[in-house]
């Protein structure tokens, strides 16, 4: 990312006042610097120079104390909203990705879904020192630098010369160091990504590992990846000591160089005391933000670098959304018109032409990997056809035209893992609706779920954990069935509803989807189990075939994967190989 990226303005709309403040903010502190220097000036150079009485000075010294109690002000009232503007912007950034790969769908989700999580987490949170330490400094120099040189230039004009010639090495040994810092930054991020992508994995198939005896056998490949990440981030710090200690040499002989010049001009009296003065206190200050900028672009070296992954993300293409109003699905059949997806080489599912009536129990069925879920994802705008098309009602309006958001409200989607909030079991069947007791109890005893709820210790007030903790699959499934039974969609579609259920619980899902349909509603299942799809009214066959090589040609989407594999992302050469 650039120092100032004008995309991080575009997506962090906190950050375009913030730049404005710290702006006034420079100027003031220009103004303070010179007044500091102006004073300190006024006050010692009579004493030495015309034997004037230290009481002479007092005013110029109260004035000096007034000129510091405001330099502090201004850094604490930067600090302060540096954070707040920090904070702000990082939420922006943060809601702005999850709304955009929500409309990337599925597929990509499933390529980068995990790395994506660490991004937006512990990525992100890297950020806050750009805001809070490095993007001030950086625009300090575009304040502070030029006044205070053009100060120099006012009392001596050979030392403005030499500051003029010197300032430029401090850029440059700041980009050279700087390339080399922000290919170990970026790195970092990746073994991040990779580390914690991988530990979400392991965390969430933890419990199979654990009943086959193997929950020991990933140790070692997660050492590896820690170690690795700790080797890159020492790396980076290595390079962060090493070129502050280089800018600081720079600055300092730099600011030497005028001390020097001034002192010997003064010894020879072709120089003022009082100019003098100024001039070498202004000194440190002309170079004092340069410095800080390229201190401070290592300890934000990392936010950049996620920064940079989320504008990639950002600008990420998504697919085009139809403004076209959706037809009412309680009047209109569906009908799916040679539909095809790509996926891994092959075609799943494969030319599926089929109509979904109304009011029905209609069972969407085939071997695994045949794309069933592929379907519905289609059905439900998420994912584009690569061929075919799913048209609505008799005027045969396309899917891709209509208007997404007033689609999705029509539907009820129950999938195997159903999404359960941090709460009581009534705040995630409700969702905030006010439904009378007696109906919410007659939802729960269609499900079954009210067995459920009267052996928990607080019934309906009981507390469930994220992702429904604290409840069983099955319990989770049955809330998410009572929800569907509940709402008043024209269409109920359940992934594999009795996957996790035994026969007597099956049949009281299977009761359920007869009860939906009683009422009108269309009713889309995924189904496995022979008692399921016995007791559709309609059955689709869904099935896959392979993509011949004048496909894959035309196709480029079937030569790629959609599970991304878990490779070791190569090192920075400094690296030692051999520690790994």
């Amino acid at each position: 990312m650039k120092p100032l990226d004008t995309r991080l303005l575009k997506y962090a709309k906190a950050a375009k006042g913030y730049i404005v403040f710290i702006t006034v903010v420079g100027t003031l502190s220009a103004v303070l610097v010179l007044a500091q220097a102006i004073s300190i000036s006024s006050a010692i150079s009579p004493v030495i120079t015309d034997g004037q009485q230290l009481a002479d000075s007092m005013p110029w010294v109260f004035g000096l104390v007034a000129i510091v109690l405001a330099r502090v002000a201004l850094t604490y009232l930067l600090q302060s909203r540096a954070h707040r503007a920090a904070n702000a912007a990082i939420i922006q950034l943060r809601e702005k990705v999850l709304d955009h790969v929500a409309k990337l769908g599925p597929r990509w989700l499933a390529r980068n879904g995990t790395d994506t999580i660490t991004l937006i987490t512990r990525g992100l949170d890297d950020l806050g020192p750009y805001f809070v330490a490095y993007l001030p400094q950086l625009l300090m120099t575009m304040t502070v630098t030029p006044i205070a040189l053009a100060v120099m230039l006012y009392y001596d004009f050979l030392s403005a010369i030499i500051a003029v010639l010197t300032i430029p090495l401090i850029p440059i040994f700041m980009i050279l160091v700087g390339k080399l810092t922000s290919d170990y930054s970026a790195q970092k991020l990746k073994t991040m990504e990779k580390l914690g992508s991988q530990l979400l994995d392991l965390i969430a198939g933890l419990s199979t590992l654990k009943a086959l005896g193997r929950e020991g056998a990933p140790t070692k490949h997660v050492q590896r990846l820690g170690k690795m990440h700790a080797n890159t981030t020492m790396q980076t710090l290595r390079v962060a000591f090493l070129s502050g200690a280089i800018l600081e040499f720079i600055a300092t002989l730099s600011v030497a160089l005028v001390a020097v010049e001034v002192g010997m001009r003064l010894v020879h009296g072709n120089i003022g005391l009082y100019a003098g003065l100024i001039v070498i206190m202004l000194a440190p200050e002309v170079y004092l933000p340069l410095r800080e900028v390229g201190k401070q672009f290592h300890a934000s070296a990392d936010g950049v670098a996620a920064a940079e992954a989320v504008f990639e993300i950002l600008e990420e293409p998504v697919p085009l959304e139809g403004d076209q109003p959706a037809p009412e699905l309680a009047r209109e059949t569906v009908l799916i018109d040679d539909l095809s997806v790509a996926a891994r080489g092959s075609w799943a599912p494969a030319n599926l032409s089929a109509e979904i009536p109304r009011g029905k129990i209609t069972a969407l069925v085939g071997p695994s990997g045949a794309g069933k879920t592929t379907t519905v994802m289609v059905l439900l705008g998420l994912l584009q056809p690569t061929r075919g098309r799913v048209l609505i009602g008799e005027s045969g309006i396309n899917l891709e035209d209509v208007d997404l958001d007033q689609w999705w409200q029509q539907h009820t989607w129950v999938p195997q893992a159903p999404a359960i909030l941090p709460g009581t079991v009534r705040e995630n069947v409700l969702e905030g609706r006010d439904i009378p007791g007696d109906k919410l109890r007659e939802a729960a005893v269609a499900t079954g779920f009210q067995e459920v709820v009267d052996k928990l210790l607080n019934g309906w007030d009981t507390m469930v954990g994220h992702g429904g903790i604290g409840l069983s699959v099955g319990q989770r499934q049955r809330l998410a069935l009572t929800k569907a039974l509940l709402k008043d969609t024209p269409w109920v579609i359940l992934d594999e509803p009795t996957a996790h259920l035994d026969a007597m619980n099956e049949q009281q899902v299977i009761d359920t989807m007869v009860k939906l349909r009683d009422m009108g509603r269309t009713v889309l299942v995924i189904a496995h189990r022979k008692p399921v799809v016995d007791a559709a009214d309609h059955v689709i066959n869904v099935e896959t075939a392979p993509a011949t090589p004048s496909e894959i040609e035309k196709y480029p989407e079937l030569a790629q994967t959609t599970i991304e594999e878990f490779t070791l992302v190569s090192q920075p050469k400094l690296l030692d190989e051999e520690a790994l």
